[in-house]
Order: C-alpha cells, then sequence, then structure tokens
C-alpha cells in the first residue's frame, strides 16, 4: 500500500514532467535549465534531482510519456476504423483528424513533436519509424478491402500520406495564418479533410485540353 507521501510524490513528480515538457516544447530541451523547470513546477531544484537523478532523466521520461501519447492514437483505432476515416464520406475523412483529436486545447505536445521531428532528435525518428510502419500497415488494409488503389511504390505512398498529416502539427501555425483557422481546431480539421479527401478520391488536375 503507498503512503499518502507517496502519492503526493507522484503528483509531484507528474507536475515536473509536465512543466518540462511545456517548457521544453516551447524553447527546446538544451535551453532549458534544471532550474527553470523547478520554477515553472514550484517545486525546489533538489526534488526536481530526486525524482529524475538529472535533466537528462526527465527529458528521458518526456520522450516516453510524448511517445505513448502519440501512439495511443493509432492503438486507440482499430485499422478499419481509420480506413472509414479515410473513405467512408465523413466530411473529417483524414487520417490527420486521428492525430488532430489527439491533442487537447493548449496542448504543448503537438510543438514538442515539431521540435522533435525537426531537429533530427532520436526520440523524433523512432516516433517517425513508428508512424510510418502504421501508415503502410494501413495502406496495405485499404488495398486489401479494395478501398485503395495498388502502388508501383507503396513506401512512398506510405510516407507521402504521413508528411502530409504532419504537416498539421510540423506548420501549425503557418497554416493558421494563411486559411484563418487553426488547423488542429474542429473547424481547421473539418476544412482540411474536406479537401484532403477531395484530392485522395478524386485528383487535383484535370487532364490537358488537346488543341
Amino acid at each position: 500500500m503507498r503512503s499518502t507521501t507517496d502519492r503526493g510524490d507522484l503528483t509531484a513528480r507528474a507536475t515536473i514532467r509536465n512543466a518540462a515538457l511545456r517548457l521544453f516544447a516551447d524553447r527546446g530541451p538544451d535551453a532549458v535549465t534544471v532550474r527553470e523547470i523547478a520554477t515553472q513546477a514550484g517545486v525546489s531544484p533538489a526534488l526536481v534531482l530526486h525524482h529524475f537523478g538529472s535533466k537528462d532523466g526527465l527529458r528521458a521520461e518526456v520522450d516516453a510519456f510524448a511517445a505513448k501519447a502519440f501512439d495511443g492514437i493509432f492503438e486507440a483505432m482499430p485499422p478499419e476504423e481509420l480506413v472509414e476515416l479515410l473513405v467512408g464520406g465523413a466530411p473529417k475523412g483524414s487520417l490527420a483528424e486521428a492525430f488532430a483529436r489527439g491533442f487537447p486545447p493548449g496542448s504543448p505536445l503537438p510543438a514538442y513533436l515539431g521540435r522533435l521531428l525537426l531537429t533530427n532528435d532520436p526520440a523524433g525518428a523512432a516516433l517517425f519509424a513508428q508512424w510510418y510502419a502504421a501508415t503502410r500497415r494501413l495502406l496495405d488494409k485499404m488495398v486489401e478491402m479494395g478501398v485503395a488503389r495498388r502502388s508501383e511504390d507503396p513506401d512512398i505512398r506510405a510516407a507521402f500520406f504521413l508528411v502530409n498529416d504532419l504537416a498539421l502539427i510540423l506548420l501549425r501555425n503557418p497554416i493558421a495564418m494563411a486559411i484563418g483557422a487553426d488547423p488542429l481546431t474542429p473547424e481547421g480539421i473539418d476544412r482540411w479533410a474536406r479537401e484532403a479527401s477531395a484530392i485522395y478520391a478524386e485528383g487535383a488536375f484535370s487532364a490537358p485540353r488537346k488543341e
């Protein structure tokens, strides 16, 4: 049985981790000190080191927490449901919707993911590899179900789908400025998904006119 002190320690540990996540997302892990994390969490630097041993230990826990949160987006939905999102005719028919709805308003996770993926961070590379494999399995399932054409280069096609979806996270702010809506809100994802679905299903270009 855990004591009251143990439960308090667990709460403090999560508070420290969440403070570090937000600071890492805003400025990058290398630019943040243990003292700044402690101040953000409302604890002493000694308590941060007590729980995590070092800033590297804290960063490893933040990475693990972020990876679990993002992986849960795929794990919570079987391939058949993801296929339905893509081809079922619903307004939110895009795999990007599965990403976007996993981020609560104000969450630092999208910004943190952007840093991981754009700085050649090993944790970001591992996440991308996992999501790429999941996307490839999804496309194979769609071909098997007869709702997607077989590709001459399925590796490239899987990467294309994944990169297009991740663009909503990596380029969230520029996209918001361009279209006048945050692409990770219901309004933004609805608009994005409608057009993405039309492009995937119908194509974006017409055949050139013959003179």
